[in-house]
């Protein structure tokens, strides 16, 4: 069509921005009310059922009901002729399949930030009693602002209805998307949009789809019975509970999956909240009051100002090895033997200490906090042995026994040899006393 082409004296025809298996869509201007509209055309082929044409009205009205920030507003829907068509608000963005195939693997903020919209608005209609039936990502437009709006609601469904003839020549317009349920002719259910928008996801998180094949029946093929990859496979950065959440929305059978995509959505912003709270910047855990660093005497300015010595902050810090630390017997532990090393983080660009003559340094992995002294965290830590000096407690270790030394055995001898003599004298008085 022209860019002077008018529809119903109404809607002027600006400029073609797509087009798919189902419908051209233009951007146009709505003369009566003065507003940019998109207005999606009906391909010739599909309008001339009149079965299918009803269905779509009917389905274009329901999707009218649909008010929802994630969702395409439709306006109007009506026909010119033999040309059918419905209005929709305009989205100034471009579509996900493009920002996809332009960025490659999308940050996990992003993609779960995009999920959550996706699943808010596909979810929102699951409620209302509507399924997409087309869910892929050029059905999804992303403004500036990061907000996703769905569109193409109502077509698909309007044509899953049809009979079986007719629908295979739509059917395998989009296959990489479609749950396996659909892949076998079979009607699309809210738990078909689940899926996906797993595929969705994935896609998003790996810059690449889950099923590949040569021509469209091996790619339904896939979808029915080739175990779906897991998202790790191609991005090990993904944390494992993204990795089995999609998994899970991914399963053959759709009892197996969330029941609406709101569920899922839900899902997926309780976890992206928790990994929130764990990485705010005043959620650290208190540490115990920081110890007077040790005292190195005699040593000379290194890297900084030599009145205060302060050390450039770009500088590493350097970790040293000092003699070995005893502390005395009684304060050990039964069974504990003593520490073999202890490692202190001293200031940037600080000098090695050389070490006791004799001692030996032994790198040791298990890095323990401190009995003797408290320490903050990430400052200072000891080492000892291939064992920890206090093994995790559990529920079953009791305290150890308590230690008797001499004086308490003499102690106790003492007081049992002076209450035995006591007893002549007592069963003396006793006799007096009867006698």
């Amino acid at each position: 069509m022209s860019s002077e082409t008018i529809l119903n004296n109404r809607y002027r025809l600006v400029a073609q921005q797509g087009s798919g298996g189902m419908a051209v869509i233009y951007k146009a201007i709505d003369q009566v009310l003065g507003r940019t509209v998109a207005i999606k055309i009906l391909r010739p082929s599909l309008t001339n059922d009149p079965a299918f044409l009803a269905r779509f009205r009917n389905e274009a009205r329901s999707v009218a009901n649909l008010q929802h920030p994630n969702i395409v507003t439709v306006h109007d829907v009506g026909n010119e002729g033999a040309t059918h068509y419905i209005v929709m608000e305009f989205i100034e963005g471009q579509d996900l399949k493009k920002i996809i195939k332009a960025s490659g693997v999308l940050p996990i903020d992003r993609a779960l930030h995009l999920g959550i919209q996706i699943c808010s608005g596909i979810g929102f209609a699951h409620r209302a009693g509507i399924v997409h039936a087309d869910v892929k990502p050029q059905n999804m437009l992303v403004t500036k602002d990061d907000m996703i709006k769905v569109t193409d609601f109502g077509i698909a469904q309007a044509f899953s209805e049809a009979a079986p003839g007719e629908r295979q020549q739509i059917v395998w317009g989009s296959p990489h998307y479609f749950a396996p349920e659909q892949a076998r002719g079979e009607k699309p259910t809210p738990a078909s949009d689940v899926y996906s928008i797993g595929i969705v996801l994935f896609e998003m998180l790996t810059g690449r789809l889950p099923f590949t094949g040569n021509n469209q029946q091996e790619l339904a093929l896939a979808h029915i019975r080739e175990p779906a990859p897991l998202i790790s496979d191609f991005n090990p950065s993904v944390p494992e509970n993204v990795v089995q959440i999609v998994h899970k929305v991914m399963s053959k059978e759709p009892a197996m999956r969330y029941r609406m995509a709101d569920q899922l959505g839900r899902i997926l912003e309780s976890y992206r909240d928790r990994g929130r709270q764990y990485t705010m910047p005043n959620m650290a855990v208190p540490s115990s009051p920081r110890p007077a660093a040790p005292t190195v005497p005699n040593l000379p300015p290194v890297g900084g100002s030599p009145a205060t010595n302060t050390p450039p902050p770009s500088a590493v810090p350097t970790q040293v090895n000092l003699p070995p630390i005893t502390p005395p017997p009684s304060t050990l532990p039964h069974g504990v033997e003593p520490l073999a090393t202890q490692r202190v983080e001293l200031a940037p660009n600080a000098p090695s200490l050389p070490l006791r003559p004799g001692a030996r340094s032994q790198p040791q992995p298990a890095l323990i906090p401190s009995p003797y002294e408290p320490a903050p965290l990430d400052s200072r830590r000891l080492q000892t042995g291939s064992q920890p000096l206090y093994p995790p407690m559990n529920d079953r270790q009791t305290e150890l026994p308590p230690v008797l030394d001499l004086v308490t055995i003499a102690l106790a001898i003492l007081a049992f040899f002076a209450v035995a003599c006591l007893i002549p004298l007592y069963i003396a008085v006793l006799q007096a006393y009867l006698g």
